[in-house]
């Protein structure tokens, strides 16, 4: 593939008698905001200084001057160069760039490095709701676009499987559960008697005492509470496996915070030797500059989240070598994850530089937090049913006829679903909205999916086949928004990894689609004319890079809508 940037960037050095390095003037050049300026534009501002002159003029003689088969204009505008390519030679090199690589293209060079992802990480003995799903969609993304950037991806489900909860649950189970019911429907019953607890420890304290004495006999080791706790676990997996299957994800470790239950204690040891622990009002703690100290144990003895998370990156690093680490958790998290990372760093752990919390804004409900205590939650199993059944119902309307009806619903279902948090920046608040997520119109992921599935259509009624140096004299002007869309994938797939930003892959899946669909509009693609296979081949292209963007994202992209 063509590196254009380097290239113009060359000849802009040649011509400014190498006044500013290549690297630089690569760094200067900019994507102008509207086509009419051209397809580059670098400004000389910068300029005015080394030469003495005004911006204009420095434009004015370097864009007189710029001389190359891959330039086929310039103008000088308001100290600007703009440029525009070769069409013809970027149109040939893209196209079959696509076509050879087909879904590698825009992989980038193996970096021989492996990154860990903790992401999703529910909470046993509680549903899988609307509020789950950031994380795990989010996290899920950014594991295919580290892979697609040469990263060896560990994806980690860190369970929420210990704590004071489960004190809570055992005291509220031995009250109200009914062991039948939980069998039957077991997070929907637990969630039921975890929320009567809230109702009723708010009118009786003691409830609370029990239930830190209940979580207490459970640290202790105590039988009972263990066998309840295993139940407790092993049913909710099975409820988590079922929305996991659904959204088409999977996990290399399913290690909890029970885990590092018999791997703290070397943490505290560690942090003594060190002289890194002091003692604040019986707890220990690790102090930290411009901010609250790490709180590392309790007045009590018992440990907290930052120690369990300190042994878990510990034990990661040492178990994968991984170089970097992304945290997927919500932005309320932010001090937790400074907190954290700045401890390993003190403790001495000089990898602790490539972690790295990915905060992302809450999911709302009429402009609220979903809680799970007061039992305002709506489980994601759900939506994505619904989504499906919505999806089928289209089906039946607009394509009765067509084959595997069960299997396209279900990749259209989830994939509105997925596409409408994964097109929103990350950092935003996102207010719950079935009507939203599963209008299937407009800049959403069925809209993308259905550009996906007509391309396999034409391609198929126009018999294209897949092959190198085909014959491309017959693309007008009118495709070339749409293969400077289709160059710019490999750098989309950099900066979405760079900005930790899957929102980049999903803009620009809507971007390509409506660049296409343009081009579709004004085009007629099967005409039995000699342009047909150069036409052809570019649809091709496009259905190669949208579905690649599509399965980056989490999403299957059908051949028929």
């Amino acid at each position: 593939m063509i590196n254009e940037k380097q290239i113009i960037a060359k000849v802009i050095q040649n011509v400014i008698n190498h006044e500013i390095e290549s690297e630089n003037i690569i760094a200067l050049l900019e994507k102008p905001k509207h086509a009419h300026l051209g397809d580059m534009a670098f400004p000389c501002f910068t300029l005015s200084k080394i030469f003495r002159k005004a911006p204009d003029q420095i434009a004015s003689e370097i864009a007189s001057q710029l001389d190359d088969q891959l330039i086929q204009q310039t103008q000088a505008v308001g100290g600007y160069v703009n440029i525009f390519l070769n069409k013809e030679i970027i149109t040939k090199n893209v196209i079959e760039t696509i076509i050879k690589e087909q879904t590698t293209y825009g992989d980038q060079i193996s970096t021989n490095e492996s990154i860990t992802i903790d992401f999703s990480s529910p909470n046993i003995a509680k549903p899988f709701s609307m509020g789950h799903l950031r994380s795990t969609v989010i996290g899920n993304a950014l594991a295919n676009i580290s892979k697609k950037n040469g990263y060896e991806v560990i994806k980690i489900n860190h369970l929420g499987d210990w704590g004071t909860q489960f004190g809570k649950l055992i005291v509220a189970y031995k009250l109200w559960g009914d062991p039948t019911r939980i069998e039957l429907s077991p997070v929907k019953e637990l969630l039921k008697i975890y929320v009567k607890f809230h109702e009723e420890a708010e009118l009786d304290d003691k409830l609370n005492d029990e239930a830190r004495a209940a979580f207490k006999r459970l640290e202790q080791g105590d039988e009972e509470a263990l066998q309840l706790w295993q139940w407790f676990r092993e049913a909710s997996l099975k409820e988590f496996q079922k929305v996991y299957d659904l959204i088409g994800i999977s996990f290399d470790s399913n290690a909890g915070e029970a885990f590092y239950n018999d791997k703290m204690e070397n943490i505290v040891e560690e942090l003594k030797e060190k002289q890194l622990l002091v003692e604040s009002k019986g707890a220990l703690v690790v102090e930290l500059e411009n901010m609250p100290p790490s709180l590392i144990m309790k007045k009590d003895g018992t440990t907290l989240y930052v120690t369990r998370d300190l042994a878990a990156a510990i034990y990661r690093h040492e178990t994968y070598g991984s170089t970097k680490s992304f945290y997927v958790v919500g932005n309320e998290q932010s001090l937790h994850f400074t907190q954290l990372f700045l401890v390993l760093q003190k403790m001495g752990h000089e990898w602790a530089n490539g972690l790295q919390h990915i905060p992302f804004g809450m999911m709302l409900k009429n402009g609220k937090k979903m809680s799970t205590r007061k039992g305002k939650i709506v489980l994601l199993e759900e939506v994505l049913v619904e989504a499906i059944d919505v999806a089928k119902k289209n089906i039946e309307e607009k394509n009765p006829s067509i084959a595997n009806k069960e299997e396209i619903a279900k990749m259209i279902g989830i994939g509105a679903v997925v596409f409408n948090d994964l097109k929103n920046d990350r950092m935003h608040d996102i207010d719950f909205s079935l009507e939203d997520m599963l209008n299937f119109e407009g800049e959403t992921g069925p809209y993308v999916q259905y550009t996906h599935a007509r391309i396999s259509s034409l391609l198929k009624k126009g018999g294209f086949c897949h092959k190198e140096n085909i014959e491309l004299n017959g693309l007008n002007e009118k495709a070339w928004s749409t293969i400077v869309t289709l160059k710019d994938f490999p750098t989309i797939i950099v900066k979405s990894f760079e900005n930790a930003d899957p929102s980049q892959i999903a803009k620009y899946c809507l971007e390509l689609s409506h660049q296409f669909n343009k081009y579709y509009a004004n085009t007629k693609i099967i005409d039995e004319s000699p342009a047909q296979n150069a036409k052809l081949a570019l649809a091709s292209c496009v259905a190669i890079v949208l579905g690649e963007g599509l399965r980056i994202l989490g999403i299957k992209a059908p051949n028929e809508m």
